[in-house]
């Protein structure tokens, strides 16, 4: 599981260290390689390998292509994806294009989302932060009283 926040830098050639403490969580199944995508706010999602296959592309594949918001969704998720893996010294290179999505130049925050990882242009996350009005409490009794699926 993901969890944390760090901030970190983006070199020159667009790459990004993975936090060391990530590494321990990610499937020997997943061979050190992750899918990025954009995320549904200005962030970059990634994920695993092997999640991504047992569990996104499961659900991604029982979309209806016939559907044209169905289809459309499909187009926006798979239009900046991208399978990189880790190399040497853990790190992940992130195409221009999901870089330019997000707004990140020279940091990123970087957040544990227990299955996936968020890589936030850090000014842009503190206003997402600022934008959700809500008091965490008020959230959480929200969310946490649904019943499991």
């Amino acid at each position: 599981m993901f969890i944390g926040s760090f901030k970190y830098s983006v070199d020159a050639k667009g790459r990004i260290s993975i936090p060391s403490i990530f590494k321990k969580y990610v499937n020997e199944s997943a061979n050190e390689t992750f899918v990025m995508t954009r995320g549904i706010v200005q962030c970059i999602d990634i994920y695993p390998q092997d999640f991504w296959k047992e569990e996104v592309l499961t659900r991604v594949n029982q979309l209806d292509d016939f559907d044209p918001e169905e289809s459309a969704f499909k187009r926006m998720l798979f239009e900046l994806a991208a399978e990189y893996k880790l190399d040497s010294q853990s790190r992940l290179l992130v195409p221009k294009n999901l870089l330019e999505f997000a707004g990140i130049e020279r940091e990123v925050f970087i957040l544990g989302q227990n299955k996936k990882i968020e890589i936030w242009n850090p000014e842009l996350y503190e206003t997402q932060k600022k934008e959700n009005t809500k008091p965490f409490a008020e959230i959480a009794k929200q969310i946490m009283q649904k019943k499991p699926k």
